[in-house]
């Protein structure tokens, strides 16, 4: 049975001097001391959530549910791109991104309104995923350009339309790690404490974190409607973490995932339609140019191929930007033939087995 820990985090209780030790950095630090006591450490406990799966040509695809919107988004994406052969377009079509670009469009517009801790706010997970629903959003995509514009859908709970338009920021400070053992447990880890070196502050061995910017800081929207990953005591925030392992046959096939912001959607997304419907080994997939559209413009990977793509594309309607993309894509394949590892060549991770 696929499970996750859904805690951003280790478990809860540091005792002693350690406790102390960040209790007490907290408090002094320079600047913008902080409120953080050995309460607050002693009361945080690890949460464990089901997987969430999406359904994508004859696979399954999952990650992580709430608080994180990795699972949710990325299996939207893909469950939008069903309906259309991408394997015939090929990883060089202008259409492939279009369709691309503009299903995640839509994905983070739901992200935006439904997505953020269940244990705060009603999250309609089964109805972002279904497929049904996806295939409804997925018609949008229909027509030859850029949707002029894009909005939340209905995903069939209309108590969730009841939160508005989150506003949160999300920096890069994240790392991930695949890894599958000899007796074929399947691991897909992803861990964060959002921006470079946290919060700045080093003690007792840890880095501590600045996940609060996840969080939006404003509580309602412009139309009045209150936000659901707005700021709450002991809510956990939001994140764009996408640890996935695909599976076929009710086996995992491929375990992958990546660091980058809310731009890791988006890098998971493109290695796994890379893998599936264009046929590329997990290392061609993981090494694809960059192409990431979430909240209106295509970010096209600078210096690589897919510039070729950058007029196409705006020929189309996006708003378009050449930019540089550091994923952090880490994969392995499992094959009838063995294992198959990828990883990242814009970073310094490296495939080992042994």
């Amino acid at each position: 049975m696929l499970r996750r820990l859904a805690a951003e985090g280790s478990e809860a209780f540091y005792g002693g001097e350690i406790a102390e030790g960040i209790v007490d950095t907290v408090r002094n630090a320079e600047g913008n001391p902080g409120l953080l006591s050995a309460d607050d450490l002693a009361g945080y406990k690890v949460r464990e959530r089901p997987a969430v799966c999406a359904e994508y040509r004859d696979h399954e695809v999952c990650g992580m549910g709430p608080p994180s919107s990795g699972g949710l988004t990325v299996g939207q994406i893909l469950g939008m791109l069903g309906g259309y052969d991408l394997a015939a377009l090929g990883a060089e079509s202008p259409e492939s991104w279009r369709l691309i670009g503009d299903a995640s469009r839509l994905a983070f517009a739901d992200r935006g309104r439904y997505m953020a801790d269940s244990d705060f706010v009603p999250v309609p997970s089964e109805g972002l995923i279904s497929p049904d629903y996806l295939a409804e959003r997925g018609q949008l995509l229909s027509g030859d350009d850029a949707l002029p514009e894009v909005s939340a859908g209905s995903p069939g709970w209309s108590h969730a339309m009841n939160w508005g338009q989150d506003s949160s920021l999300e920096l890069p400070s994240t790392s991930h790690i695949s890894i599958v053992d000899a007796d074929g447990n399947a691991l897909s880890m992803t861990t964060t404490i959002e921006n470079g070196f946290g919060s700045r502050l080093f003690t007792q061995g840890f880095l501590l974190n600045n996940e609060l910017t996840d969080f939006s800081f404003e509580t309602h929207d412009e139309a009045g409607y209150p936000i659901a990953n707005r700021l709450e005591p002991g809510k956990r925030p939001r994140s764009s973490m996408a640890p996935s392992i695909v599976m076929k046959d009710g086996k995992p096939v491929l375990v992958i995932g990546s660091p980058g912001g809310s731009r890791i959607i988006g890098y998971v997304a493109k290695a796994i339609i890379g893998y599936i419907d264009w046929g590329l080994d997990v290392q061609q997939a993981v090494g694809l140019p960059n192409i990431v559209n979430r909240f209106g413009t295509m970010d096209i990977e600078a210096g690589t191929s897919a510039t070729d793509l950058t007029q196409p594309l705006a020929d189309m309607g996006f708003e378009v930007e050449e930019r540089d993309l550091n994923s952090g894509l880490h994969g392995i394949a499992i094959t009838p033939e063995g294992l198959l590892g990828g990883a990242d060549p814009r970073r310094e991770g490296v495939a080992i087995g042994g």
